[in-house]
């Protein structure tokens, strides 16, 4: 999962009303009834991926469903959640930091409640509340959906702390997508878990094991969705390309069926795995652009062969770059862009170098590079030969400048193109106007809030490595 390190904080609106399709109409009734919520405030911190930022997103909604009232500060809050990854080091520390700075709160209000999802209490459990006693509850990844009850248990039995983070391996994947506030494009989940088992990633144990939604929920998701007014869809998995329904359709196959079973504008994915990559997508992709984006969010890790199996990854330099070439050739258009660690355990110096050169080789337009930080479970953390702090952070910094001048340079090409914007945001104080173009720019320029959720013609006037500036034509 393409993770950005990111700290997000949901600014709740008035909520549009979100009716349960599947699993959730009984719970929602539940909730209503048992009125567990009473109006009580909910603010919810996200630390991490894509993934989190949902799983945020259907936290606030089932606890809306249980009557408690979401809120954009933790001073107007009795319950408190931080949602955080944990696929870096990190994260973990800013959890513990973050619940102290509500020491005053709780302080001042002893019922106030604090919670710690996502993958850190996957991983971290009660190891949590033992480190920081103000935290009242921990659930897991597998655990969101039972919320309203854990928050509820935490109400009722106020010196008890609530644990609750087993995973749910034998249930099927039946969810349905939980959003707010969806706004002009939102996400979708397809996929749940991991069975990959990359030296390096926390994941299949924070996460659980790999699940695929039923194709049909998928399909009634997004015609749902569009009826409140979403145009783009972005289907989420930490490997959507080993998607698998029980009829039998493949990833591809599911694309396909968005486009031709549904009115969405525009469909988008992540993440890919390279080994899963296959030239079927490829050409469902070129079929139907552009309502599917030719944008590609595919992860390589490492330039070097030797080090993508110790990573074990699945596939080595030259069968990634031979891939690369057959999207090039089936997709033109195509912008890459990719995850990279630096420092993997017994990396050397010219394995780095392998790296820096296939980035400069493939042309990604955009990269997400990190520092190798060992995982707890993870094999790679017991590997002798962890390269020093030092060396990493150098690395790290080697390679953003050698992607940064490229890159610099290479944007200038969209400079005077004209280009299909998704128009998603109105920022009223400066009377403009920003969104996406299908290679996942983000284009700010000037215009009226009517054009929000429109495509739209914009002429880019300046290009940035991250944004651009451009002109209503």
């Amino acid at each position: 999962m393409q993770n950005q390190e990111t700290h997000s904080i949901s600014e709740p609106q008035a909520s549009q009303q979100v009716q349960p399709q599947f699993l959730f109409k009984s719970l929602s009734d539940k909730y209503e009834k048992d009125n567990i919520g009473h109006g009580k405030g909910v603010y919810i911190s996200t630390y991490g991926c894509q993934m989190n930022v949902n799983d945020s997103d259907r936290m606030y909604a089932l606890l809306e469903m249980a009557n408690f009232t979401p809120v954009n500060d933790p001073e107007q809050a009795e319950v408190i959640i931080i949602n955080a990854c944990s696929v870096r080091e990190k994260p973990v520390h800013k959890v513990y930091s973050e619940v102290g700075t509500y020491r005053k709160l709780k302080e001042r209000n002893p019922n106030l409640k604090i919670g710690v999802g996502g993958c850190v209490g996957s991983q971290e459990k009660g190891k949590l509340i033992d480190q920081q006693p103000l935290i009242d509850f921990v659930f897991g990844t597998d655990n969101i959906d039972s919320l309203p009850e854990i928050v509820a248990k935490s109400f009722i039995n106020p010196n008890d702390s609530v644990i609750e983070t087993q995973f749910r391996h034998r249930e099927p994947y039946m969810v349905e997508t939980l959003v707010r506030n969806p706004g002009v494009s939102t996400f979708v989940n397809i996929t749940k878990g991991c069975d990959n088992f990359c030296t390096f990633c926390v994941v299949p144990y924070t996460r659980g094991r790999e699940k695929s939604r039923p194709y049909s929920h998928v399909i009634d998701d997004i015609k749902n969705l569009m009826q409140r007014g979403v145009k783009e869809v972005t289907v989420l998995g930490q490997n959507v390309n080993s998607y698998k329904s029980e009829c039998g359709k493949d990833f591809a196959d599911l694309l396909e069926g968005i486009v031709l079973e549904t009115e969405v504008e525009r469909v988008r994915y992540t993440t890919s795995h390279p080994k899963d990559f296959d030239e079927k997508l490829m050409k469902v992709m070129a079929k139907y652009n552009p309502r599917i984006c030719e944008y590609i969010h595919l992860p390589i890790q490492s330039g070097n062969s030797e080090v993508l199996k110790r990573m074990n990854r699945g596939y080595t330099r030259e069968e990634y770059l031979a891939k690369v070439n057959q999207i090039k050739s089936i997709l033109p258009n195509a912008v890459l862009s990719t995850d990279i660690i630096v420092g993997f355990p017994g990396e050397t110096e010219e394995q780095f170098k392998d790296t820096v050169s296939l980035v400069l080789e493939v042309g990604y337009e955009t990269i997400y590079a990190f520092k190798y930080s060992p995982r707890p479970f993870t094999k790679a953390a017991r590997f002798e030969d962890q390269v020093p702090e030092d060396v990493k952070s150098r690395r790290l910094d080697e390679l953003l400048a050698a992607h940064d001048q490229w890159t610099r340079e290479e944007v200038k090409k969209y400079e005077g193109q004209v280009l299909k914007v998704l128009v998603d945001q109105f920022d009223d104080k400066r009377n403009s106007l920003s969104g996406r173009t299908t290679q996942n720019k983000n284009v700010f320029f000037l215009g009226e809030k009517d054009l929000v959720g429109k495509i739209i013609d914009v002429k880019i006037t300046k290009a940035f490595p991250s944004t651009m500036r451009g002109e209503v034509i």
